[in-house]
């Protein structure tokens, strides 16, 4: 199964926290409350995300962490990037090469590294600001393309 990790998952939700009010300071206790989360996962996460940049730190009595762009300026593929413990790939050879003894003759490596630019544009395409709106689907997801067979509805197992 591809997923990302569960402390990208929880990046994604402190970082939006953080974007519904973008010129306040938050503590890593006050996320952690707010969100029902971990103290430490959140300290651990705003650790990650201070790393690259995308939270700086305030000192003072009042410190915390802030956003360091407007969330229009923050895609989740920047924070996958900070808070993933390895450069973005679906498969280990799509991230990187040298990883794999069949590499060199791989027939579906190329394809696999399509399908993750794919995935990975798809992550910067998307920004703080609009994971802050909610989706409304219209009609469920297809995953039909148009000059391609539509794969055959599954068949229902036989009755007892």
């Amino acid at each position: 199964m591809l997923r990302i990790s569960r402390l990208t998952d929880y990046g994604t939700l402190v970082m939006s926290q953080m974007a519904a009010a973008p010129e306040q300071v938050f503590s890593a206790g006050d996320l952690a409350s707010r969100l029902g989360l971990g103290a430490a996962a959140v300290s651990k996460i705003l650790k990650g995300l201070a790393r690259h940049g995308l939270v700086g730190s305030v000192r003072g009595r009042r410190g915390g962490y802030a956003l360091t762009r407007p969330p229009q300026g923050i895609t989740l593929a920047d924070i996958v990037d900070a808070l993933e413990e390895q450069p973005f790939g679906l498969t280990e050879c799509s991230a990187r090469t040298g990883l794999c003894e069949l590499e060199e003759s791989c027939r579906i490596r190329a394809n696999w590294r399509r399908i993750s630019d794919t995935v990975r544009s798809s992550l910067e395409a998307v920004t703080l600001a609009e994971m802050l709106q909610p989706v409304r689907l219209s009609a469920p997801i297809s995953l039909h393309r148009p000059g391609r067979a539509a794969a055959a509805p599954p068949v229902p197992p036989p009755a007892r």
